[in-house]
């Protein structure tokens, strides 16, 4: 994925050193009217010295024009537009872009759905600040963790694409697949994006998988899941077979660099 050419209506103003912030909340939207005013004030009473970056895919329902509306009544909340729907992976990739240049120490990523409980943030950016970790992850299904209100077929899809990519990609952590995670802003610097392939939901294993291959020290914190309180899921079939097709990519090609530069150990 070539995040270079991907389509902006306009850019946010870079805040100067007075206005500059060091913890960033990165919020895609696409049709999240009913949720983006609740959310978004409940980001900001949870990390009140938050700037909340909303990364809007030109949603038909109105939801970029409330988003100009909330970001012009609260310096705290900036708004990206973009021209089209290109999925979930270039929306957070723009997002780290701008926050980065915004001088963030601290990026967190969250759906604006519900799903991902504003309440946990001081524990999901703990880690981070205490210098424990260099990517949190929200997780459902590490000790403590539980998801409400999915049914059981959304739950095995979940697990299984969680421990699919943990067999086949050699990693440790119990959620793969969740988006609820607390970067520091250095480890995100280490990842090209140019590279990054997934646009779907699968983006959230790869960026996992290449933060893990930069030395990244990925911790996990338990998570309360439940499903989006307005709206439509934006799950499909053809995510999940994304998901499997890139998770295999992702190991071929790191086999394939692994024999470019000597012997390797096949797992």
């Amino acid at each position: 994925m070539n995040t270079s050419s991907r389509p902006l209506v306009d850019a946010v103003p870079q805040p100067d050193a007075h206005t500059s912030t060091s913890t960033w909340v990165v919020l895609p939207t696409y049709n999240e009217m009913e949720n983006l005013s609740w959310i978004s004030s409940a980001i900001l009473e949870a990390v009140p010295d938050a700037v909340v970056l909303v990364v809007d895919d030109d949603s038909p329902d109105g939801t970029g024009r409330l988003a100009d509306q909330l970001a012009a009544n609260d310096p705290r909340i900036r708004v990206r537009h973009r021209v089209a729907k290109e999925g979930l992976g270039p929306a957070y990739l723009d997002g780290f872009g701008v926050a980065l240049a915004g001088g963030a120490n601290l990026i967190i990523q969250m759906d604006a759905d519900g799903s991902h409980d504003p309440t946990a943030l001081p524990s999901l950016m703990s880690p981070i600040l205490t210098g424990d970790a260099d990517l949190v992850i929200g997780s459902r299904y590490a000790p403590g963790g539980m998801v409400e209100d999915w049914p059981a077929s959304r739950r095995l899809i979940s697990r299984a694409g969680s421990l699919f990519a943990r067999i086949v990609l050699g990693l440790h952590q119990s959620d793969l697949t969740g988006g609820f995670k607390a970067w520091r802003a250095s480890t995100l610097r280490t990842i090209n994006f140019d590279g990054i392939n997934a646009g779907g939901y699968v983006f959230q294993i790869e960026m996992t998988y290449r933060a893990s291959g930069s030395g990244a020290r990925v911790r996990e914190v338990p998570i309360t899941f439940r499903d989006r309180r307005a709206g439509k899921s934006k799950m499909s079939r053809r995510i999940i077979v994304e998901a499997f097709v890139i998770v295999i990519q992702l190991r071929l090609g790191s086999f394939k660099r692994k024999t470019e530069s000597g012997p390797v150990d096949i797992v």
